[in-house]
Order: C-alpha cells, then structure tokens, then sequence
C-alpha cells in the first residue's frame, strides 16, 4: 500500500514535532505501506528525516498564505494523490476539503469545541478565527474515514459538538521528546532557601487567555506574605491582549512587593528548555484547555514534582503523580504549591511516580498505533468498496 500525508496545514509547534517525531520512530513496511508520500511547505518537509520508504515533496503554494493553502488542499491534493497510486491519506492538521478517500485525520486542537474557553477571548478576531476551525474541522471529523484523538477526555469534549463519527476512532497519545531526561530532583527542606537563593518554580506555555499566569501569579504573591522565599520563571510566547492582561496582573502585584521575584521570559528555543526544567524545583501548569498537554508531559520526563490544573485531560495524563488546584481560583493554586512546599517527602514520591509513568508516553508506540490504524481504515473501506 501507499501512503499520502497532507502536511499543509502543518506549519510550527506541535504540529510539526508530532509529524516529524512520528515518521522518525515509524515503520510503515511492518504494516504494509511500501511508500510514504508527504506534501508540505520548505520549512516542514526540510525538518521530516530522510527514509528510503519516504518522498518529501515541496509544493511552492504551501510555502505561501492561507488562501493558496485552501486552493492547493481543495483542487490539488486529491490529483497528487491519485498520481502517486495512494491507498489511503492522513491528514494531521484537522482541516480537510478535497475529495480524496478514504482519508484519517488527528485532533491536535480542542479549543474550537470548548465553548467556555472561547468565551475568554471576548467580541474579537480571535474568537471568529476559533468558531470557523470549529466548523471546518467538526465538517472533516465527520466526513473523515478515521479520526484519531490524543486523550479520552478531546473524544469526548469533541464528540458532545459533533455528536458521533461515521468513520472509526481510536485514542492514540503523542510521545514525549528525551532530550529533557533527567533523574528525578533532590528535593530540599523550604526553610534551607532565603531569598538570595529562593526555591524555584516554573511555568513554561504561552501567554494566553486559558492559561492563567495571573493567576499563578497571584498565588505566588500569597506565598510570599507568609514568609517563602520564591522565585517565579514564567517562559513562553505570548498572544499580545493576554501579556497585557498579564502585565497589568504584575504591576498591581508590585505595588505589594518592591522587588517581585515574578519573571518572563519570551520564547526561547526548544532545545534550550532543558535548562530551565533543570534549574527548576517544581513545575507548575495551570492551562484550563488542552487537547494532550505535551508541556506537562515533558514536566514529568524532566523529574519534576509537579502542581497541576485538574481541568481538561491533565489528571488523565498525570493521574495520582500530581497536586491538582482549580486553575481559575488563586486560592485553590496557593493551596497546591503550599503542600508541596512543605513536603520533601511528598515533592520525591510524586516527582519520582510522574517520571515513570511518563516513559509509558513514547514516540515507537504512537508510530505503531497510528500506523496500524492507517492500515486498518484502508481495509475497511476497500472492503466495503469492492
């Protein structure tokens, strides 16, 4: 069999590390696919390692805007995919509106289907670019052949919108990238830090609406009149109304404090996050909406103890090996970095658990699934066919 993946919705962050990591582990002639074709922009397909079994094709129109996209999905796709003899297609960016069939798709964004969370970002031209993913993706997962979603609690979210799929569904989990491996942290008695060397907690995600730094910020403020001697790191990009919203959250705070141990740092490169993990003592992530939250998982392959929201999928990704707090309510975040702050006993156990249940979270076995269910969905709809 022959395999076509539509690449041209995938264009940075998780998108791509999922392609290019799940190609990297895949071994598609185990499961019958003697060819793997994928049609991307320069950026994307230059990033996908070379395989024998693999053709990276750069088509000029995905190097361009979204309008050439929307033509060259719609009018092109199904062309290239004929030509090259495929059985099947996958489409991991979630949009699909050519005619090839059958066709996979992969849940990667669950905001477009949590009402509450759009809400956040008020009469604006986020919220419209949010409802029209909406339509377009619910109209690819119920035309799609098979649709893959990262975690129990996406599939459910999703499926109360869209109601059910006429395709099959199977739940198969990112992996989790090594290169921020570490044994799990000594953990130190609080009253060992002062302020000149204060016990360090991070939060590494994008300034957003739904992820909630002013919040932990505030948590952190209440922390600090009683007495702890804490350093808040919070790294990430930004979406512009939400630092806004988070830096006008600061300067209330440092009117309470003349020296606010509340720091951001803008984006730094993936491949420098492995130094922030480790200069970390605990992890904190406080996002109220997540499809499959990758930055938590690399949280836990990191070895740290780890203070988390229990809203979305994040207690069915962390489960036991975590304080949980309500991400909307400073109090309940001040509660949960409290207990670990005053437990070394409680900050080992759950950091050393987190780090083992994270291995379980591996690249081989998201390739052999989705693989597998490549294969399947194109035998089925041969069968029915025929």
């Amino acid at each position: 069999m022959i395999l076509g993946i539509d690449a041209s919705n995938i264009r940075g962050g998780g998108g791509v590390t999922h392609l290019v990591e799940l190609l990297k582990a895949a071994k598609p002639n185990e499961y019958g696919f003697e060819k793997v074709f994928v049609w991307g922009g320069k950026l994307t397909v230059d990033k996908i390692q070379e395989k024998s079994w693999l053709e990276k094709v750069e088509e000029p129109f995905l190097n361009k805007g979204l309008p050439f996209r929307v033509y060259w999905q719609k009018l092109l796709l199904s062309k290239r995919a004929v030509a090259a003899k495929c059985d099947i297609l996958f489409i991991p960016g979630s949009s699909y509106s050519g005619s090839f069939k059958p066709f996979v798709t992969l849940s990667q964004n669950l905001l477009p289907f949590e009402a509450k969370e759009m809400k956040r970002y008020g009469l604006s031209w986020q919220l419209v670019r949010l409802l029209l993913l909406r339509i377009v993706q619910s109209k690819t997962f119920l035309s799609a052949d098979g649709v893959i979603f990262l975690t129990e609690y996406a599939k459910s979210c999703i499926s109360k919108v869209i109601g059910k799929t006429k395709g099959q569904v199977r739940i198969i989990p990112h992996g989790i990238n090594l290169r921020f491996d570490n044994p799990v942290k000594l953990q130190r008695k609080i009253s060992s830090y002062t302020k000149e060397n204060p016990f360090r907690i991070l939060y590494i995600s994008m300034i957003d609406m739904y992820k909630h730094q002013g919040n932990v910020s505030e948590a952190i403020s209440d922390l600090l009149t009683k007495g702890f001697h804490l350093r808040l790191d919070l790294v990430g990009p930004s979406y512009s109304p939400a630092l806004k919203k988070l830096n006008a959250k600061l300067d209330e705070l440092k009117l309470k404090f003349k020296d606010l141990p509340i720091y951001y740092q803008d984006s730094v490169p993936h491949e420098e996050l492995g130094k922030w993990y480790s200069e970390a003592d605990i992890f904190v992530f406080a996002s109220s909406c997540e499809n499959m939250p990758i930055i938590l998982m690399e949280s836990m392959v990191a070895g740290l103890p780890i203070a988390s929201s229990n809203f979305g999928p994040m207690p069915e990704v962390l489960q036991k090996d975590g304080v949980y707090f309500n991400p909307e309510n400073p109090n309940s975040i001040s509660d949960a970095i409290l207990k670990l702050l005053e437990s070394t006993e409680l900050r080992t156990n759950i950091a050393a658990s987190a780090y083992k249940r994270s291995k379980s979270y591996n690249w081989q076995s998201c390739a052999n699934e989705t693989f597998q269910f490549l294969k399947d969905t194109a035998l089925l709809y041969k069968k029915k066919n025929v």
